[in-house]
Formats: C-alpha cells, sequence, structure tokens
C-alpha cells in the first residue's frame, strides 16, 4: 500500500530540518506534487516560510512561494503532524562536540519527538552524515522506544546520504544520483521509489551500513587530496614555488591526475566533519586511521599557516599585528553562498583577535554575525562597507566571492593576503599568497 501512493504520488512527505538539505528536498517533493509538511524546532523558520520567505540566499523568494501557493506544503513546529504522513526524511545536523567526537544529540532528540507519533507502514528515512551503524545503533531503539511498533516489521526504516552542494549552478537535488540503503526488501523498495519520484538515479545499496560509508568515502577521499595539495603548498612556498601554477601545469595531463585546490582550512558541515566520524568508529573495531587522521591534522593546521602569513606580512611592512586593522573578505565557507558552518574565517578571526589585531569583515552574503556557539565575542559584529581599503593595514581573501572586484581591491589595499588564488593574473607586490 505504501508504495502504491508513493508511486501514485499521494504519500504526504515530512521533512524533519528544513536547513541547506531539508528545504531543497523540500521544493523537490512539492514540485513533484506530493503533499509536504516541513518540521523545523526553529519557529522563525517556519513562519517566515508559511509567509513565502526564503533564508538561503541560493533560493530565492518565489520558489518558496510557489511551493506555498500551490497548497501542497505547510511547515510546523507540531511534531504530533507525523502520525498523518506517510514518509519522513530526517535532515538534521551532526556535528563534532568539543572532543572532536559524533555529537548525536539532534538525530536522538529528533527520534524521541518523532517516537510518540510513528505508526504502522511509515518509512523513516535519515539523510545526516553520520557513521555506519547510526541508523541501527541509534536512530532505530529510539524510534522504538515509545511507539510500541517495531522497526522493518511494523514501520520502515532507510538511510540515504544528502548530497547537496549550495549553489552548485551543475547539479540540483533532482540530478544529483541518490545513495539508498535499507536493511529490509520492502523498506529499501519503499526508499526507492519515493526518491525515483523526485530524482533521475537512484544507487541502491545492500543496507544502511554501506549507505553510511558511502557518504564518509566521498567526503574523506575529498579531505585527504586536499591535505595533500595544503601540505604542497607548505612545501612549494618555502621553494619559492606557485603552488596554484603547479596545479595548472600538472591538470593538463589527460589521465592519472585530478586537481584538487589548497586553502586556509576546511569548512562546510561535511569535509571537516566527516573523517573523525569514521576515525571514531574505527576505534570501536580496533582499527587505526593513521592516514585519515594525517590529512585531519594538515587540515586543521591551515588557519595557523594564514596566520602567521598575515603576521609576517605585516612585519615585512614594519607594523606589528597588535593594533593592526585587518579586513577579512568573507565569511561563507566557499564562495557565493550565505553558508558559514564550520568556516574558516572565525578561526582566522578568532587568533588574530586573540593577538591584538583590530577585526573587520565583509561578506555580500552574510550582513551580520548570527548566534555562533563557539565564537561568542563576534555575534552581532556586521560587515563593513567595500571602500576606503586603504584604511585597513591588511586585507586577507578567505572567501573567493565572485562578485568582488579583485584588480579594485588589490589597487586600493595596503597588503593583500590571498588564500584562494582569487587574484591569480593580478601583478602586484602588494599580493601575498597563503
Amino acid at each position: 500500500m505504501l508504495i502504491e501512493k508513493i508511486k501514485k504520488k499521494e504519500a504526504r512527505v515530512g521533512i524533519v530540518g528544513l536547513g541547506y538539505v531539508g528545504l531543497p528536498l523540500a521544493l523537490a517533493f512539492g514540485k513533484a506534487g506530493f503533499p509536504v509538511v516541513g518540521l523545523d524546532l526553529d519557529k522563525k523558520k517556519v513562519d517566515k516560510l508559511s509567509r513565502g520567505e526564503s533564508y538561503i540566499h541560493h533560493i530565492p523568494n518565489e520558489a518558496i512561494q510557489e511551493l506555498v501557493g500551490g497548497g501542497g506544503f505547510s511547515a510546523s513546529v507540531d511534531f504530533s503532524q507525523v502520525r498523518d504522513l506517510d514518509c519522513i526524511l530526517i535532515c538534521v545536523p551532526t556535528p563534532l562536540n568539543k572532543n572532536r567526537e559524533p555529537d548525536m544529540s539532534f538525530i536522538v532528540s529528533t527520534a524521541k519527538n518523532l517516537s510518540p507519533h510513528v505508526t504502522k507502514n511509515q518509512l523513516i528515512v535519515l539523510e545526516s552524515t553520520t557513521y555506519p551503524g547510526t541508523t541501527r545503533e541509534i536512530l532505530i531503539p529510539e524510534l522504538e522506544a515509545q511507539c510500541g511498533l517495531k522497526a522493518n516489521q511494523d514501520f520502515f526504516v532507510a538511510y540515504s546520504p544528502e548530497r547537496e552542494d549550495p549553489n552548485n549552478k551543475k547539479f540540483t537535488t533532482a540530478t544529483i544520483p541518490k545513495v539508498v540503503g535499507a536493511d529490509n526488501e520492502y523498506g529499501l523498495r519503499a526508499a526507492v521509489a519515493l526518491y525515483a519520484s523526485v530524482i533521475e538515479t537512484i544507487v541502491p545499496v545492500s543496507g544502511t551500513m554501506a549507505a553510511e560509508a558511502t557518504k564518509l568515502m566521498e567526503n574523506i577521499f575529498r579531505s585527504v587530496n586536499i591535505a595533500l595539495v595544503n601540505e604542497l603548498k607548505v612545501v612549494f612556498d618555502r621553494m619559492g614555488i606557485d603552488v596554484w601554477e603547479v596545479i595548472k601545469a600538472s591538470s593538463t595531463k589527460p589521465f592519472g591526475f585530478m586537481p584538487f585546490y589548497p586553502g586556509p582550512g576546511l569548512g562546510g558541515h561535511c569535509i571537516p566533519i566527516d573523517p573523525f566520524y569514521l576515525a571514531w568508529k574505527a576505534r570501536e573495531y580496533n582499527v587505526a586511521t593513521r592516514f585519515i587522521e594525517l590529512a585531519g591534522e594538515i587540515n586543521c593546521s591551515m588557519p595557523e599557516y594564514v596566520f602567521h602569513k598575515i603576521q609576517n606580512s605585516l612585519n615585512d611592512a614594519g607594523k606589528s599585528l597588535k593594533g593592526s586593522r585587518i579586513l577579512i573578505l568573507g565569511l561563507a565557507y566557499k564562495k557565493d553562498i550565505d553558508d558559514e558552518r564550520e568556516s574558516v574565517s572565525y578561526k582566522i578571526m578568532e587568533m588574530l583577535d586573540r593577538y591584538g589585531a583590530k577585526i573587520f569583515f565583509n561578506d555580500p552574503y552574510i550582513p551580520q554575525v548570527g548566534n555562533k556557539r563557539e565564537y561568542p565575542d563576534f555575534v552581532g559584529m556586521k560587515s563593513v562597507e567595500l571602500k576606503n581599503l586603504d584604511e585597513y593595514d591588511l586585507t586577507v581573501i578567505l572567501t573567493d566571492h565572485s562578485v568582488y572586484d579583485y584588480q579594485d581591491i588589490v589597487n586600493q589595499s595596503n597588503i593583500v593576503v590571498d588564500t584562494r588564488n582569487a587574484c591569480d593574473g593580478i601583478h602586484s607586490e602588494k599580493i601575498v599568497k597563503a
């Protein structure tokens, strides 16, 4: 009955967590004609959606208005609505705690909120990035705790890792292949049918653990290769070699080479976190993940490398870091978005502030620093106008937003520390690559 409802697009779909992953999913299912209920504990988000307003830069208001105006979507903080749903997709954060260990609190609290309202024949899919075994060991026991039902017998559970890349013009939710795993044959069929309704390519795997491991492999692959070029950047810099020139030349080889690019450190919700998830879980099996952990150490050291580049650049100009006015360009973790999760900019700002520098920032997509649990001193700080750059002792490019005029930035600035090769092609003694 569930699969038939899905195929007829009569199944009511619930999205728990309306952030960078959940909201695009809600749009996709709504556009496909499914009745959709968005659930989130943040009432401000729910109220904005209900008014047809977007809170994510690359998702326009028009898309939300079309979703709401069609009458098939509603947003709520009332989790009791779960009992009227057929399919529930969980898209909540999975950060690290202060000891760099997996923080499962969002998954646990979500499951506890869902459990009293779970009914027979529902499909519940976890999309949050996590370590292998989370669905079986944490999600299912919490879901079963209050409903009196048995997972994969009375209701069905699957895992499908999110693969969102905010503001990627080449790929959308519908065109990114979707990996799906379940530990029950019917649950897998139901999950495949559900996602196949809105996504072009579905990749079924043998179970939830294989699906969980897939997401970790994807991001650890990137983390390790970025660590490699970050390490080469440091080595080549000592030799007076431009790593960006070397990468560009290496990329001309038509086989056996894939370019990765260095930066000031890793940002975003996945790549800085996923390696630690697998390393933590591997210890349960008495396996040392030395390669993965080394890559994590190298990437985590990059903010300090940038800090010393800034300090040395000021010293070369006869200035002390203490009391210097430093302009940070970009708070977002990557260009042309307003997503600042795990942004390395905050780490560098914290180090500069600790040593007495006066910090300012500009980001066209982030007008003000919101609540930051890790960096409370910056909360409320506002983006300054991008003018009179000669009034700052140094400008550091941490996010290479496309709207920036880098030639003008170099012309106006006293010193430019470029961590993204944003000034490629601009010839000036003011530029210091980091």
